[in-house]
């Protein structure tokens, strides 16, 4: 029943010389020459699953995952009582999950996440006591979190993230001392969620994020759970103090909560790679967290989005791993902490709606990774330094909106033929908008091959980088469409000067009114106003028309050089030679004197 197979996976199927046991995917037993594993996952088979499958007897695997197949899970399936893994993960089965997947009495991983799946889980699933692995994540299932699920005491993993589930966050987790591995992720459950953990003490991931859970983030969290390396709590109700972050963590994510008061801070050792605070209510300064022990392994620190205040401190040549650091939406203020140049890895900065001032530092230069650099609506001033087009070449997102910036746009920001995002509006600049603009490979529409969206991958972990942007002076977040947008904005400084002529000539540009243009004193198209030309006056023409009356009269020049000289020494030497010449001149001279 397989429509289509775009690797070529099932060529040696074709050939009736093959024995069964050798066909590409299949494994079968040495004595009985059965088939007891059949693996075809990745291959983008296409197609549906037979009922056939009922006949394998003595499979213990199937891996299918990571295809294409659709249609429903044959009921058949529950007659491979020996089966131990089902792997379907990733494909497009439609329908409810099979009742009879209950006779597989044997079962010991279950894999049916990212499908198209509908209803309720079955409740003879809890009768599978040999269960240590369920995956049932990204499907459209109903009726909250099984009860059954308590019955399976041997339960390693359990994954029902993103099912709309619903329901209460239910009080049974005592009983599964085994569990390593929680999901419930963005199911709308409610209730309190620590109380029925408190005795999973081997619990090590716990990812619980986009519910309406309640509660207090315990202080002896680390003694509580031991071995927990990843909590994931953010967009919930919860609250708390966390003092300090348990050293065994990986990954922490509190965002869009209710925590409050300082920081917390790392202890030497601690093996933290994602810390998410974001959109909480932390006050006081950074300096607790980010001058810290134990902070050189993180990759990604998101803190915006609080009530932080006072300076960015000097201490980020501790942070050697950092890939991504966001800061916006604070009260911080004082500059630009010039360390920054000291984290080499750097790929993304938010720094936007504080209160930093100063001009940028030169030791920025060092971050040649780095992709987005959002610095808007803050206080910094001075030039926009050349060396951001030398150095930052790698840049996408550059946005400068809304500070203090003066001069001339540098040209040397013509080399970051990468650059998607360009918003320079609401600064101090002057000048001509330059002409090398046309050399911006993605604004011109020479380069096509954008990402559909900015993301960092951190182990299963996936962080989407949003972005708030102004579009014809309106604000819109961007995220999952943000890699496909471009934008070029210099609107309300004191450029001046025609429009470059890259400037495109379609519906497009010509939906914008003049208001688009208010705050620059900007002419040509697709402006209304058309750049006077002032032409240099033409000196050989006036040349001819006064018969060369502007060459110089060296016969003038001399007759006035003579008349000087003879005039002056001819009574000088008559004074000299002549006594009542002189008695009579310096008499006058006297009477002149004392009128």
């Amino acid at each position: 029943m397989i429509k289509g197979d775009p690797q070529g996976l099932l060529t040696s199927w074709n050939h009736s010389s093959t024995d069964f046991c050798q066909w590409q995917g299949v494994t079968c037993s040495p004595r009985h020459q059965r088939v007891t594993h059949l693996n075809l996952s990745s291959g983008g088979l296409i197609g549906t699953l037979s009922p056939s499958v009922g006949n394998l007897s003595f499979i213990r695997v199937i891996q299918l995952s990571h295809s294409s197949f659709s249609g429903e899970i044959p009921p058949e399936i529950g007659r491979l009582f020996r089966l131990r893994e089902l792997h379907l993960r990733n494909n497009s089965f439609t329908g409810s999950i099979p009742d009879t997947i209950t006779n597989c009495s044997n079962l010991q991983l279950l894999s049916l996440g990212n499908n198209n799946l509908v209803g309720k889980i079955p409740d003879g699933i809890g009768s599978l006591s040999m269960l240590s692995f369920v995956s049932l994540y990204g499907n459209i299932l109903q009726g909250g979190v099984p009860p059954f699920i308590a019955n399976l005491t041997l339960l390693d993993t359990l994954s029902l993230s993103y099912c709309q589930l619903g329901g209460s966050f239910p009080n049974l987790f005592h009983r599964l001392t085994n569990l390593r591995r929680l999901s419930l992720a963005g199911n709308n459950l409610i209730g309190t969620f620590l109380p029925s953990l408190y005795n999973c003490s081997s619990l090590e991931e716990v990812w619980l994020y986009h519910n309406k859970l309640t509660g207090r983030l315990p202080k002896n969290l680390g003694s509580i759970m031991p071995h927990l390396v990843v909590l994931l709590l953010g967009n919930n109700h919860k609250y708390g103090n966390l003092v300090s972050i348990p050293p065994t963590l990986h990954k922490l994510d509190l965002s869009n909560n209710y925590f409050g008061e300082k920081l917390p801070s790392l202890t030497n050792g601690s093996a933290l790679t994602y810390l998410d605070l974001s959109n909480n209510y932390f006050v006081g300064s950074l300096h607790n967290l980010v001058c810290s022990n134990g902070v050189n392994t993180i990759e990604l620190v998101h803190l915006g989005h609080n009530q932080l205040s006072g300076v960015i401190p000097e201490c980020w040549e501790k942070w050697s791993s950092l890939k991504v650091l966001l800061l916006s939406e604070n009260n911080l203020s004082g500059e630009i902490p010039r360390t920054l140049g000291s984290v080499p890895l750097l790929q993304l900065v938010f720094m936007g709606w504080n209160m930093i001032s100063g001009s940028l530092p030169s030791s920025l230069t060092n971050l040649s990774y780095l992709k987005i650099l959002e610095l808007e609506n803050n206080n910094l001033a001075g030039i926009i330094p050349p060396w951001i087009g030398m150095k930052l070449t790698m840049l996408k997102i550059l946005n400068l909106r809304s500070n203090n910036f003066y001069g001339n746009t540098p040209n040397q920001l013509c080399y970051l033929s990468h650059v998607q995002v360009l918003d320079l509006a609401h600064n101090n600049l002057s000048g001509n908008i330059p002409r090398c603009f046309n050399n911006f490979s993605v604004l011109s529409g020479k380069e096509t091959n954008l990402e559909v969206q900015f993301s960092f991958t951190f182990d299963d972990v996936i962080f989407t980088v949003y972005d708030l942007l102004v579009m014809k002076g309106r604000e819109d977040t961007y995220g999952s469409i943000l890699g496909l947008v471009t934008l070029l904005d210099l609107s309300s400084n004191n450029l001046s000067g025609q429009i470059p002529r890259r400037i495109p000539i379609g519906t497009q540009i010509q939906s914008f009114n003049e208001s688009s243009f208010i705050g620059n004193k900007l002419c040509g198209a697709p402006l209304t106003n058309d750049c006077v030309h002032v032409d240099k006056p033409d000196t050989t023409s006036d040349q001819k028309e006064d018969g060369g009356s502007h060459k110089v009269d060296w016969g003038l020049i001399i007759s006035i050089a003579l008349g000087f000289i003879i005039g002056f020494w001819g009574i000088v030497v008559s004074l000299m030679l002549n006594r009542s010449w002189r008695i009579t001149y310096f008499r006058l001279l006297r009477k002149l004197i004392k009128v």
